[in-house]
């Protein structure tokens, strides 16, 4: 029977572990990528306005506002996600051709981002009382 401290000791140890993923300024990059990859050509104007968001977003957590940045983050991914599975996906060449891998790619960056961000900016640390962060 496992102790219940080392239970514990390894749910902090996951928690902690999304938490640095959630804060990490990359999967918000790549996110910009893939959504760029996919419309630019042919031009789709909406899902266009996402990729500005996602790299500003990497941008604060480069400037030290990373709590902020994983909640940025997540809900425009999940906003993100929500537009793009309402498309509908067409047959098996189309599913499994590379415009299919890179909407599957994209879509589970979306999951991977929503969630990590999530457990990112809940678990946030705020400073109380106008403090300056360290730069």
């Amino acid at each position: 029977m496992a102790d219940a401290s080392q239970e514990e000791r390894a749910k902090e140890g996951t928690l902690q572990t999304l938490k640095s993923l959630g804060e990490n300024p990359l999967p918000a990059t790549i996110l910009a990528t893939l959504i760029t990859a996919q419309s630019l050509r042919p031009f789709r104007a909406l899902p266009m306005l996402f990729p500005p968001v996602l790299l500003l977003s990497s941008y604060l957590n480069v400037g030290g506002f990373k709590a902020d940045s994983a909640g940025i983050t997540a809900a425009w991914s999940g906003i993100y996600f929500l537009l793009a599975a309402r498309r509908k996906a067409g047959g098996i060449r189309q599913r499994f051709g590379t415009r299919g891998i890179v909407r599957g790619a994209t879509l589970g960056m979306c999951v991977f981002n929503v969630g990590t961000g999530a457990v990112a900016y809940t678990m946030a640390k705020r400073r109380q009382g106008g403090e300056k962060r360290a730069t």
